[in-house]
């Protein structure tokens, strides 16, 4: 299927807009994979330190050098329900690793939190940050360069973004994504949803919210609607980094472990010593990153992402921003129905499908690039297959051609609505996004008077006073990463859903974030740029009448243009956001992070004076690709 002219122009741009920053990535990625693991080069001493507590037959594995060594990278803490079931995947790993004549080891964990922990609290400021400290935890576990290929374990929202990041830093190592899947169904999405509205409402007590939360989330797992962390796992299948419909088998099942044991012999084959050499670099470029957008829209899946794909392909030397998110969004339907955007969870999105529908419906609707590399070799096809067990063996098999469910899931010929329902709104108060595949046609343009919050504290005091019964748009200001860190605002959800449940018409504009699970309230997130670095949201005065237009991509205020010439921004005493709580630790991610619209990334883009390998003239970063070793830029048609 000839890939579509829209998705065809967007990845041409990205390619040339990318060409010097990508050349001079690719370049890094092949001074590296010249110098070759360094246990090789290692002193004795140096070595010794490096398998001291390994076991015997390891050991001399490693002392021969002739045996890739896998590197284990895990998010895991028992104290969060998504990454609990990894304290025992380092067992499994070991195991199947031995079993192909290799060796694993843990080299290292990362931070992980919890979004859901943390909503509403101090501890949120750290959230977005984390991602970025996740990235260098990466780095330290792999600075020892013992490594021949690596196994990372992450599953939630900060933490597979930070994960990759990491893993692009070492490019020439080949790395799989190790997901440990959903907790099963609790009570349904809409149910806890509508607690969550009753209390906020009054009508509900504390025991009866929190009987409804933990009847939602209940076992290991990962949360079963359809946030950051699940889009995270579906953004891994379509780029070919998990082993085929891995993202959302529940943990604790034989399946499970198969398809763990399978991601740990798959990263030793396609080590360099294993034959099928594959390193991440190799995977994740300018078509790789497209893919993983139209798969962003094709679910509805997080507003998140609209930082953290940025973020990713910038450390892969790929430069994306939002008009690319908007004219894919156009073209790319929404094939899912799950909740934020529907009634049913990831287990029921997976019976009746899962990733490998989708990715399959893309392909052959030319909404995808199907020559790309994946763990699995060359081409995207191979992921469009569904894991079943063969005895204690993982084997894969064709997808039903019918959706199970097409409440839930649907071809590309009969999609939920014809385009992702994620738009770039711009206008005098700067570029923001907004997800409306959940919010109803009659909510998508709202015109409405100002009323500006400096936290979400202020709105809620003023929403329990009843100050709020009215037509208005909330301007919640000094939200950006500069300010505090770019808190999700997640916690004004119910407030909002209540107006607007009334009949007022509402709408959210801040320079924070909403959530992967923003829901039914319009609502533009992430202005660009923010308050701090001279962003227009500071101009806004209460009364003000700001007009957000999800249908033609407006985002205004109605003010006369030398009125607002006139204007100061406005300012606020930010210092109970950067004390307590940790936060005064990451000052330095605050005073070095990039805008929204790049990522809000505290790294730089790979630079072409920096690189230490000629970067080869005429060669486009489009068709750089690892090759053998003697000839490791090469160009895919020649």
């Amino acid at each position: 299927m000839a890939v579509h002219p829209v998705v065809e122009q967007v990845t041409n741009r990205i390619i040339e807009r990318s060409r010097h920053s990508r050349q001079a990535y690719l370049a890094h990625v092949e001074a590296a994979r010249i110098k070759g693991v360094q246990r090789g080069a290692l002193s004795c001493t140096n070595l010794a330190h490096g398998f001291a507590a390994f076991p015997a037959n390891d050991k001399l594995k490693l002392r021969e050098q002739k045996q890739p060594s896998v590197a284990i990278v895990s998010s895991y803490n028992d104290m969060l329900s998504a990454h609990q079931p990894f304290e025992y995947f380092p067992k499994v790993i070991k195991e199947a690793v031995r079993e192909v004549g290799a060796v694993a080891q843990f080299a290292g964990g990362t931070p992980a939190m919890c979004d859901g922990i943390t909503q509403g609290q101090p501890g949120m400021e750290l959230s977005l940050f984390s991602r970025d400290a996740i990235a260098m935890a990466t780095a330290i576990a792999l600075s020892h360069n013992m490594f021949d290929a690596s196994l990372y374990l992450g599953i939630c929202d900060k933490i597979v973004p930070g994960l990759l990041i990491g893993a692009l830093h070492f490019g020439h190592v080949p790395g799989i994504f190790v997901p440990g899947g959903p907790m099963t169904t609790g009570i349904s999405n809409k149910e806890k949803a509508a607690i969550r509205q009753r209390y906020a409402k009054g009508e509900a007590t504390r025991e009866e919210l929190l009987e409804g939360e933990s009847g939602s989330y209940h076992s290991a797992g990962t949360c079963t609607f359809y946030g950051t962390a699940n889009s995270n796992q579906m953004l891994m299948e379509m780029m070919g980094l998990h082993m085929p419909g891995a993202a959302f088998i529940t943990p604790g099942t034989p399946l499970r472990d198969a398809l763990t044991r399978a991601a740990a012999q798959r990263a030793v084959a396609i080590s360099q010593q294993g034959g099928e050499y594959m390193p991440i670099a190799r995977i994740v470029d300018e078509k790789s990153i497209v893919n993983a957008i139209a798969a962003l829209h094709a679910t509805g899946g997080s507003t998140n992402h609209t930082l953290h794909l940025i973020a990713i392909a910038r450390a892969a030397g790929i430069v994306i921003d939002w008009t690319d998110f908007d004219e894919l969004s156009k073209v790319v339907p929404l094939l899912t129905r799950i909740y934020p955007n529907g009634d049913a969870d990831v287990n029921h999105f997976q019976a009746a499908g899962g990733p490998g529908f989708v990715i399959r419906e893309l392909l052959d609707a030319g909404l995808a690039h199907e020559d790309v590399n994946t763990i699995l070799g060359h081409g995207l096809r191979a992921h469009c297959k569904e894991p079943f067990l063969d005895g204690d063996k993982v084997v894969w098999k064709d997808l039903p051609a019918q959706s199970g469910d097409e409440a839930v899931v649907r071809p590309a010929s009969n999609p939920f609505r014809a385009d992702g329902g994620l738009i770039l709104v711009k206008g005098n108060l700067g570029r923001a996004v907004m997800k409306v595949s959940a919010v109803k046609e009659e909510h998508h343009i709202v015109e409405a008077p100002a009323l500006t919050f400096d936290s979400q504290e202020d709105f809620m005091h003023a929403y329990k006073a009843g100050k709020l019964n009215r037509d208005f748009v909330a301007v919640l200001r000094f939200q950006g990463p500069r300010a505090n860190g770019m808190p999700e605002l997640h916690a004004l959800t119910p407030a909002l859903a209540n107006l607007q449940d009334a009949g007022y018409h509402v709408a959210l504009v801040t320079d924070g974030r909403m959530s992967g699970a923003s829901g039914k309230v319009p609502a533009a997130i992430h202005v660009s740029p923010e308050i701090l670095a001279g962003g227009p949201l500071g101009l806004v005065r209460d009364g003000d009448i700001i007009r957000v237009d999800a249908t033609q991509g407006v985002l205004e205020a109605l003010v006369p243009a030398d009125v607002w010439a006139a204007r100061k921004q406005a300012t606020a005493d930010l210092s109970a956001s950067h004390i307590g709580m940790g936060r005064e630790l990451f000052a330095i991610f605050r005073n070095a992070t990039s805008a929204a619209e790049e990522g809000a990334a505290t790294f730089p883009l790979p630079s072409p004076k920096d690189t230490t390998v000629p970067l080869h003239e005429g060669v486009d970063s489009g068709d750089i690709m690892p090759g053998s070793d003697e000839d490791f830029l090469i160009r895919k048609n020649k």
